[in-house]
């Protein structure tokens, strides 16, 4: 099994009980494939005589394109896996803390200090990228269950239309385009961080109206801060960090 290389780890301490990291994650190409391919560059390099391809014929193997898509698909969510664990080991160590995970039901929470554990990477992106690049992040604290979420991608307006509270597409509709979109996806990550806490479906989680949180939202956006704290107070009182930097939200 491959490892996952995981690299720019970014170390936040957001109370005195909570902390949080992100980090990029990549798996290196696979040694035996390499050398495969090694074999075939040097082969085509000693070749004496040059193969015309225009005149083969060539046929689509769309079995194949699909099965490589699958297994693209599956080694992004075995990196995935792989990389939010590592990185809780990663801040673990930081912290000091020798502990180990237990999965065995939501939330997450530390074994022997009894820490709660949230996780979080960014979407597959390109399925058909063989070594695609994937930000991964986790919170733990012993306060309470948290909740955490990155995203990298734009939430499509429309897709926002359709799940969010209708009193909350109001109010975004009267923001201007560039500045609604932002509070979309972040809106989005506050949700996302709550149906982690609740365990909500999504479609529950996402329905839920949180229009009282947009115009902090949006005043922060316009002060441009690259950490922005803001309280829920509905129904008890969460706190919610905004990483800008790190394209991350953290309720706890």
């Amino acid at each position: 099994m491959q490892i996952p290389h995981l690299y720019d780890i970014q170390y936040t301490q957001l109370s005195p009980t909570t902390w949080c990291a992100t980090a990029h994650v990549s798996i290196p190409m696979d040694l035996r494939l390499w050398d495969k391919l090694s074999v075939l560059l040097t082969a085509n390099t000693l070749r004496t005589h040059p193969t015309n391809f225009s005149t083969r014929k060539w046929q689509y193997d769309a079995h194949n394109s699909c099965t490589s898509v699958q297994k693209n698909a599956q080694r992004q969510r075995r990196q995935q896996r792989l990389g939010v664990r590592q990185l809780l080991q990663e801040l673990l160590i930081k912290l000091e803390i020798y502990d180990t995970l237990n999965e065995s039901q939501f939330p997450y929470r530390l074994n022997n200090n009894k820490h709660y554990v949230c996780f979080s990477h960014s979407s597959n992106g390109n399925i058909n990228d063989n070594h695609p690049i994937t930000k991964v992040a986790v919170v733990i604290s012993h306060q309470r269950t948290v909740g955490i979420d990155i995203e990298t991608n734009k939430v499509a307006w429309h897709v926002a239309q359709r799940f969010y509270h209708p009193d909350e597409i109001t109010l975004l509709q009267a923001l201007p385009i560039d500045q609604r979109d932002t509070v979309v996806r972040l809106l989005w990550q506050v949700k996302e961080s709550f149906i982690k806490i609740n365990h909500h479906t999504l479609a529950q989680g996402l329905g839920i109206n949180y229009q009282h949180l947009i115009s902090d939202i949006a005043t922060n956006l316009e002060q441009d801060k690259s950490l922005v704290t803001l309280t829920d107070h509905q129904p008890l009182p969460y706190q919610i960090v905004v990483l800008s930097s790190y394209q991350t939200v953290v309720v706890f």
